[in-house]
């Protein structure tokens, strides 16, 4: 059973999660810029990882039918942090995808 009260730790994650979509849109529109693209990665997992929970976070991005979009996403990161941050990007952009596709779908019916 899931709890939907909003603790002070839930209301800081979901201000991490919406600071690294901010930065991660502002890192787009300034011609992918890797530190702001860097930056927003880094409070996007942290702000998830605080609103759910470090053990179902953990359980979530571990679990099988998740690891490519794991996978993906963390060498997405990687190579935005090495320098190249177009196909970072768009390695991201798809990790994404393949870990959420299944929670959305599963929420809109």
């Amino acid at each position: 059973m899931m709890s939907f009260e909003m603790n002070d730790r839930k209301k800081i994650g979901l201000g991490l999660t919406g600071f690294g979509v901010f930065f991660s849109f502002l890192g787009i529109i300034f011609f992918f810029d890797k530190g702001l693209l860097a930056m927003g990665n880094i409070l996007f997992f942290s702000g998830v990882t605080l609103t759910i929970g470090l053990k179902s976070s953990a359980q979530f991005f571990m679990k099988r039918s998740n690891f490519k979009g794991t996978v993906s996403f963390g060498i997405g990161f990687f190579l935005v942090i090495i320098g190249w941050p177009i196909i970072g990007m768009m390695v991201e952009a798809y990790g994404f995808v393949v870990l959420f596709r299944y929670n959305i779908a599963l929420h809109v019916r």
